[in-house]
């Protein structure tokens, strides 16, 4: 395991040493990027665009990671949503029928898109392939649709067994990145997973909730009123619902939900 993940990273670096030598390639046409920004911008550039659009720019940034030219990222432009549960709707509301009538925990939900391709490639790749570079472009991606930034960003946990076997944790993975976009503080040993539940890949919503049953711990009570939880796919929002019934009982105000992909919901994940 140790020198798959050796040999993963290595790659890893050479793609993106290759990127930044051989020039910008759109990931999805092939064709080249004409306008990148420049690699670095000036400190009175980088404070005006800070000032304006806090949440496009953290603190390190010093480049646009984008990976694809601007005519293939219009494959992930927003779409209308239900901004309680990140649900597709005709227009866009604050909270949909069903939130109105069985409000989630949290707050706001944040996510680039649907899981349907180009976007669930990309995740599964970065996921399953070990494809690390993946994990820039898509905070950037998901950082665009963010209006409100919260006072900590805290990631879904994984076991300690799957992530020994996996070798990192994705929410991880992709919640520093975010937080150095936006320039948030970032836990990600707010929560602990201290029972090894099976995937919750193929069960409906009801079996989920009682597969993550008592199934996650809160290691410290948090001083911030306002927290982001990400998770890299939410389906039926059971592992965040778990993880959000223990932030409000620790005193937490307002939860928000920071995701790359929301799936649908069908009749058989209710």
């Amino acid at each position: 395991m140790f020198y798959q993940n050796l040999a993963l990273m290595l790659s890893d670096w050479l793609q993106k040493t290759m990127r930044m030598h051989l020039g910008c390639y759109c990931d999805l046409c092939q064709l080249p990027i004409h306008t990148p920004l420049p690699l670095k911008t000036s400190d009175r550039e980088h404070a005006k665009r800070k000032e304006t659009t806090r949440q496009r720019i953290g603190r390190n940034d010093i480049e646009w990671e984008s990976i694809w030219c601007d005519s293939c990222k219009e494959h992930f432009a927003p779409t209308t949503r239900c901004s309680r549960c990140g649900l597709t709707t005709l227009t866009q509301t604050d909270q949909c029928g069903q939130c109105l009538a069985h409000p989630p925990l949290w707050s706001k939900l944040y996510c680039v898109g649907d899981y349907k391709l180009p976007l669930s490639s990309y995740v599964h790749r970065f996921k399953y392939q070990q494809q690390f570079w993946h994990a820039k472009p898509l905070a950037a991606l998901l950082s665009e649709r963010i209006d409100a930034t919260p006072d900590l960003i805290a990631s879904v946990p994984l076991h300690w067994q799957r992530q020994l076997m996996r070798g990192f944790n994705q929410s991880d993975l992709l919640a520093k990145q975010l937080g150095k976009r936006l320039d948030i503080e970032i836990e990600p040993n707010l929560f602990s997973r201290v029972k090894s539940t099976p995937q919750q890949k193929g069960l409906n919503k009801k079996q989920r909730q009682q597969n993550l049953r008592n199934a996650f711990r809160l290691n410290a009570s948090p001083q911030q009123k306002h927290i982001a939880i990400f998770d890299d796919v939410v389906t039926t929002g059971s592992t965040i619902h778990h993880l959000c019934q223990l932030l409000l009982d620790a005193g937490v105000e307002t939860i928000d939900i920071y995701c790359i992909c929301r799936t649908p919901e069908t009749d058989n994940s209710i």
